[in-house]
């Protein structure tokens, strides 16, 4: 994995990441500590990897962010976050600070917007940046400039492993969420649309509006789907864009 200008560290992902993974660890006081141990361990390891780069954590704030106002029901399949998760959340912040790094909650946007904020800029500079995070969503910010890394895996995205991947290029990847909607994120997509088919569609139409100025091509119950939820499609391209 090359050198980049700026890591950028996707805390939320880490730390539900880091929970399921790790045992139930304790300290001695009986309180749980796995979500901290694999938190710190994640980032310690890239740091190490990449030694001559600007470092950044970026953790969701707390309260609504403008999806909510979009769609009232965004997230609304999540179960509460577990009290032994919780309970780990503000150790995990203040390690990371104690750490000596930029640790960034922006209120009313997520994490995902503030990491393709800081994209964009450091890309419009000619800086080279790596996003360490396991959401697909943010194979959409993919390209010359900006690759992911699983640090789960070790697995590097750049634009070529997106293509591999989904089947589509990162520029296409919010209309295939968009499509294939999100049951985590609980955006609805278009009913009956798998990957294969968002994929046939994107490679055949170029974009989700090339899709819909095609709709009348598309046959059987799946494009009778389609047109039936256009308007769902759209306010699905608007929760699965990162804004920038």
């Amino acid at each position: 994995m090359s050198g980049a200008d700026l890591v950028l560290i996707d805390g939320s992902s880490y730390l539900y990441r880091a929970f399921h993974a790790l045992p139930n660890l304790t300290n001695s006081a009986g309180e749980p500590t796995g979500a901290l141990h694999g938190v710190v361990t994640m980032i310690n390891k890239l740091v190490r990897e990449q030694p001559d780069a600007h470092v950044a954590v970026v953790f969701d704030a707390p309260g609504k962010t403008f999806r909510d106002d979009i769609f009232a029901e965004y997230k609304a399949n999540r179960p509460p976050m577990p009290d032994e998760l919780r309970s780990q959340v503000q150790p995990i912040l203040d390690a990371v600070r104690f750490m000596g790094l930029p640790l960034l909650q922006v209120e009313g946007v997520e994490a995902d917007d503030v990491i393709g904020t800081l994209c964009r800029q450091a890309a419009d500079n000619g800086q080279s940046v790596l996003v360490s995070t396991g959401d697909k969503d943010l194979a959409q910010l993919v390209n010359d400039k900006v690759t992911l890394v699983n640090t789960m895996n070790d697995t590097v995205m750049d634009r070529d492993a997106v293509k591999a991947k989904f089947d589509v290029w990162p520029e296409q990847i919010v209309d295939y969420l968009a499509l294939v909607g999100d049951s985590s994120d609980n955006i609805p997509g278009v009913p009956k649309v798998g990957a294969k088919t968002a994929a046939k569609w994107l490679n055949a139409y170029d974009s989700a509006d090339g899709i819909v100025a095609s709709a009348d091509e598309i046959k059987g119950k799946v494009g009778d789907s389609l047109r039936e939820n256009i308007e769902q499609l759209r306010l699905s391209q608007e929760l699965a864009t990162i804004r920038v």
